[in-house]
């Protein structure tokens, strides 16, 4: 990880992809609006949780903690991600 400035661009990049894809299934299939907006809402809480932790490190004096907080946070973040691109998919189907 380059810097804290990165990571959030990062996770704000991928709730971006997440809303936009939210959007073209709203305008493809208005029947299931309700559900679509339901994940774009979660969507925004995950990333208000991983900004959160990510301003907040469990142990900020100690780098190697620090690291290890970090590359866990990138991890659930990109799982996390997936996780609700997976649920779009199924929703869409």
């Amino acid at each position: 990880m380059a810097n804290l400035r990165f990571l959030k661009k990062e996770i704000d990049y991928r709730l971006e992809e997440l809303a936009f894809d939210c959007h073209m299934a709203i305008f493809v299939q208005p029947n299931k609006e309700e559900a679509i907006v339901e994940l774009m809402s979660r969507g925004v809480e995950l990333r208000n949780a991983l900004y959160h932790a990510a301003n907040n490190p469990a142990e900020p004096k100690n780098r190697s903690l620090v690291k290890k907080h970090y590359a866990a946070l990138r991890r659930d973040m990109a799982s996390s991600f997936a996780s609700l691109f997976a649920d779009l998919s199924a929703v869409c189907e």
